[in-house]
């Protein structure tokens, strides 16, 4: 695996810093996808990607979630970032956080499709 840019400029305690300041919309959709509550797949937190830190990835079925802010609108180093998530072969999800504390129910039925068109490659 590749180390984030955090952790190659000699910070591997990023990861941890970010998940213990995470964003409300962060903390409320960990807690509804943590522990394999949805389809028993594992999502890690605040993990390294291709040199990026990703909000939420799930290895086993390459699929990251990145929960977004006003600031990411129309960003064109988040257009960067997920086109290179994506060659590097993860398919990238994107919630406002605004979607994530008032419809938390349609993002996880979001993820259940998503997951429900792109089973798990052991199955």
């Amino acid at each position: 695996m590749v180390q984030s840019a955090s952790v190659k400029r000699g910070n591997p305690k990023r990861p941890r810093q970010l998940r213990r300041n995470a964003t409300d919309a962060e903390t409320v959709l960990w807690n509804r996808i943590r522990n394999r509550q949805i389809q028993d797949v594992k999502f890690r937190r605040q993990w390294p990607v291709e040199g990026y830190i990703t909000d939420f990835c799930c290895v086993e079925r390459m699929l990251i979630i990145e929960v977004d802010g006003g600031q990411h609108d129309e960003s064109k180093r988040d257009e960067l970032r997920t086109a290179k998530l994506q060659h590097a072969g993860y398919r990238v999800l994107r919630f406002w956080n605004n979607d994530v504390l008032e419809n938390i129910e349609g993002v996880l039925e979001k993820l259940s499709a998503e997951f429900a068109a792109n089973p798990s490659p052991a199955s």
